[in-house]
């Protein structure tokens, strides 16, 4: 149920210079979403009654990954005046008139915070009664992060940021995460008392807890319970650290599931793959995209699915797989390549060295090996042979080949696109098939052998090969 007395504010307009990138830091995928898509899906779980993320970088691409995520989340411009104190400042604004309940503050860079920690988190706020409550982290080495500072008695006092704490606050290892939550009516009241007369010239969200204090109001802290829930993201190694964190959940939450997985230490798999009990992953596997993977089916070694349906049973190794659909009991491998538009019916085989694309392989029917089928349609039963190439491509216009059932092809075969190969019909090794071939018939290229004697000693003499021409013939 909606939570009427909670609104969700995602900071998401920062720039992130430290990615050295040209996307916006909050746009870097992990796990297959966009960073900032993660902490949406958090603010989803809560119910909150409004969601607003405030955007200013890169605010068109950032904008509509936020409504791609969470449609109804509302958007907010940040202006000429920077800081997080500011951004929620202007948030605000967008809040409904009446609104009066409790306000949750999100980096939209900091991905790995569940909704049940924040949940346990608002609980502690609501029940202190507190103007503000801030969410602190224990770490073995804080350096960096503003330092929490605690009364003797345990009670919140001020965050001191490192650069102005004394030895004994630097020696303090709790320290502020960067997620608060307040009362409305006291953090509308004193945002605008905040300055922009520090060395960046921002409106600092921090400085609110300060100006609370000085009010005479108290603050609260409360760990959490694990540090590396609360790590933001600042560069590609720490990207690199969510996404080997997140992925080891993921895979043991797929274990738990029933999905045997025989290294996770190499295989990867995005939130958005779906997986049935008693899969098989093999190692070095990555799933990625809207890949779906049925109750039996077997992956790997060495194969990544991008978009991928894989059916019931089905046995896919080695593979480069992108929106392929794959059926029940087929067997794909190892070393093919899948592309878009590939769709293998049960029973059926894409083997070794194999390029598929807008391909449609019946029921049984094999492709075995050395071969590229692409603009095609194969019926049940068929059995195309080695090193047969669909020429699709007329140098403008691509053309489709149709395979009738129970057809067999011969080796080394060259389908001249559009062509018709009729059901039941076989084709003769080293075929090229310009015109189409009727049900029942056997096409040929006839062109009878010539064998000239005596070549290789007139054209090549006192070569190995001539000589071993000359030997085999005194013997």
């Amino acid at each position: 149920m909606t939570d009427s007395r909670l609104a969700v504010i995602v900071l998401a307009a920062g720039q992130g210079t430290r990615m050295k990138s040209a996307t916006p830091k909050v746009l870097h995928l992990l796990a297959g979403l966009p960073i900032v898509a993660h902490v949406l899906a958090t603010a989803r779980e809560l119910d909150a009654a409004k969601v607003i993320a405030v955007v200013r970088h890169e605010r068109d691409r950032v904008a509509e990954a936020v409504t791609a995520a969470l449609p109804h989340a509302v958007l907010v411009d940040q202006d000429e005046v920077p800081g997080t104190g500011r951004a929620v400042e202007l948030a605000l604004e967008a809040l409904p008139a009446g609104f009066d309940g409790d306000v949750l503050v999100l980096n939209g860079d900091v991905p790995l915070l569940d909704a049940a920690t924040l949940r346990g988190f608002l609980a502690a706020h609501r029940a202190e009664g507190a103007p503000a409550t801030v969410l602190t982290a224990i770490l073995a080495d804080p350096t960096g992060y503003g330092r929490i500072v605690r009364a003797s008695d345990g009670a919140f006092e001020r965050i001191v940021e490192q650069r102005d704490a004394t030895d004994d606050e630097l020696a303090l290892d709790e320290v502020n995460a960067g997620v608060y939550a307040f009362g409305l009516s006291g953090l509308r009241d004193h945002l605008a008392s905040l300055r922009t007369d520090n060395s960046q010239g921002e409106k600092y969200l921090t400085d609110i807890v300060g100006v609370l204090r000085a009010a005479g109001s108290s603050v609260s802290a409360m760990p959490v319970a694990e540090p590396w829930l609360v790590e933001g993201i600042n560069d590609r190694a720490q990207l690199s650290d969510a996404a080997a964190r997140l992925n080891a959940l993921i895979v043991r939450g797929w274990q738990l599931a029933g999905v045997t997985v025989q290294d996770p230490a190499t295989t990867w798999i995005d939130l958005t793959v779906t997986l049935a009990p008693d899969v098989e992953l093999l190692p070095g596997v990555q799933l990625k995209g809207a890949t779906t993977v049925a109750t039996g089916a077997v992956i790997g070694p060495d194969t990544t699915l991008v978009d991928c349906e894989i059916g019931e049973a089905a046995v896919v190794k080695r593979t480069d797989g992108t929106l392929a659909v794959i059926g029940r009991g087929a067997t794909v491998g190892p070393f093919a390549y899948l592309r878009p538009g590939t769709d293998l019916a049960e029973d059926g085989k894409i083997g070794t060295f194999v390029e598929t694309k807008n391909a449609k392989i019946g029921a049984g029917s094999k492709v075995p090996h050395l071969s590229y089928i692409g603009d095609t349609e194969v019926g049940v039963g068929a059995n195309v042979g080695a090193g047969t190439i669909t020429a699709n491509y007329d140098g403008v216009d691509k053309h489709r080949t149709v395979i009738g059932s129970h057809v067999r092809t011969g080796s080394h075969n060259v389908f001249v696109a559009p062509v018709r190969i009729g059901d039941g019909a076989y084709t003769g090794a080293g075929t090229v098939v310009r015109k189409d071939v009727p049900a029942g018939s056997l096409a040929l290229n006839v062109a009878p052998q010539r064998n000239i004697e005596g070549w290789v000693g007139a054209n090549r003499p006192g070569t190995d090969a001539a000589k071993a021409a000359d030997e085999s013939g005194n013997k």
